[in-house]
């Protein structure tokens, strides 16, 4: 089984702001996106990408996945952004509102010829109708390209839909990230949720993307972090679940058995992969 890296929380922390940055070392986020694009000013560009980088390349994070997002392909920051955070060899680079596989490619070249390590994934933001529309294509693009991330904001704007509990108008455009995600074995993070004093709007999205099959949330504030880490986590039950599944499992297939119930319910070869991810899982918490 492919290693499992815990991203049940991926906060946004803005690059301009040293305080953020220093509050990040202390916080309970599985993984960290230092943001050069949106919180950052035209006139702090500069500025925050130095910062960002010497905090990528610090070591201080503990744990916590570094990623850095730059700033997006047609802006003018782009180029200097990659090569910086090439240099920087963050866990990640996030990129905003890719479109397509040859877009990947060209991001895949720059960080090649910045000297990015072997460790230095590509993240890929999809945000936009083409991007639902090719997302298959994009995950595909290059082993290098390991996380998607849903940018739900640009995309309800992108559609002129409404942010309305429940996401109806962009369920269309999830589903078709997570297959695409699936079929290509890529990791698939939830987009941001905006109500940061609505904690329990906030739990029932986290819920939903839990249940349509997201590995974690992407995150504007650390009052979220406690409600992601809890659902994006196997519950004491569910591990406990899992761990008779397997054993009941194991020695029906020791007896000779060719049917295998537990708590009344039918076990095939795919409950038993799921209760070893949910344990591997669990484990990859546990030693974080």
């Amino acid at each position: 089984m492919t290693e499992l890296k815990p991203r049940r929380s991926v906060l946004y922390m803005p690059g301009a702001n040293e305080r953020a940055l220093e509050k990040a070392k202390t916080l309970p986020a599985d993984a960290l996106i230092l943001d050069l694009e949106d919180a950052v000013t035209p006139d702090a560009k500069e500025a925050a990408r130095e910062r960002v980088c010497a905090a990528a390349a610090s070591g201080e994070y503990g744990t916590r996945e570094v990623t850095i997002r730059v700033n997006g392909i047609d802006t003018e920051w782009h180029e200097a952004d990659v090569r910086a955070a090439a240099k920087a060899g963050p866990a990640a680079v996030v990129v905003p509102k890719v479109n397509s596989a040859r877009e990947v490619h060209n991001i895949e070249r720059a960080l090649e010829l910045g000297g990015a390590p072997e460790h230095t994934k590509i993240w890929a933001m999809l945000e936009t109708p083409v991007a639902m529309l090719h997302a298959e294509e994009i995950a595909a693009a290059s082993e290098r390209l390991t996380v998607l991330v849903m940018g739900t904001n640009d995309l309800a704007k992108e559609l002129h839909a409404e942010h309305v509990p429940g996401r109806a108008p962009l369920l269309g455009g999830l589903s078709l990230s997570l297959l695409a995600a699936r079929a290509s074995g890529k990791v698939i993070l939830d987009g941001v949720y905006n109500d940061v004093k609505d904690l329990a709007g906030f739990e029932a999205e986290c819920l939903q993307g839990r249940q349509f099959g997201f590995d974690g949330k992407t995150l504007i504030h650390p009052g979220q972090l406690e409600a992601s880490n809890r659902v994006f986590a196997p519950s004491a039950e569910e591990i406990e679940r899992s761990q008779r599944i397997i054993e009941a499992f194991t020695q029906a297939q020791a007896a000779g058995q060719g049917v295998v119930t537990v708590d009344g319910r039918m076990i095939e070869n795919l409950h038993v992969d799921n209760a070893r991810r949910t344990l591997a899982l669990a484990d990859a918490i546990g030693a974080r």
